[in-house]
């Protein structure tokens, strides 16, 4: 199976420099349907939710893959959707101070 993945372009568009490989792993994982989705944001958000940069790039790219599949893909829209709110939720009820500052900051 070939696997054509796109860049994430955030860089070029808002100057913000990746920390993880997140975007690819969601890529990937879309070749695998709901399920892949599903599981790649188990394995992220279980292995860093103990650091709040990791955490706030996670949320950018549920949010980028959501308008990424907008009118494409509407069921991979709406996961990417329900994810990001589920994770923005617990962001605000876990985090806070600086980490919380970091998180609205850069999602801004």
């Amino acid at each position: 199976m070939a696997i054509l993945l796109e860049n994430w372009t955030i860089e070029e568009t808002t100057g913000y420099k990746p920390l993880t490989t997140f975007y690819t792993d969601f890529s990937i994982a879309e070749k695998f349907g709901v399920d892949g989705i599903k599981s790649t944001y188990q394995v992220a958000f279980s292995s860093w939710k103990n650091n709040y940069k990791y955490l706030t790039e996670l949320a950018m790219v549920l949010n980028w893959k959501c308008w990424r599949w907008h009118e494409v893909n509407n069921e991979f829209s709406i996961l990417y959707t329900e994810l990001y709110h589920q994770l923005d939720d617990w962001i605000f009820d876990n985090l806070s101070g600086e980490e919380l500052e970091y998180y609205i900051s850069t999602t801004d």
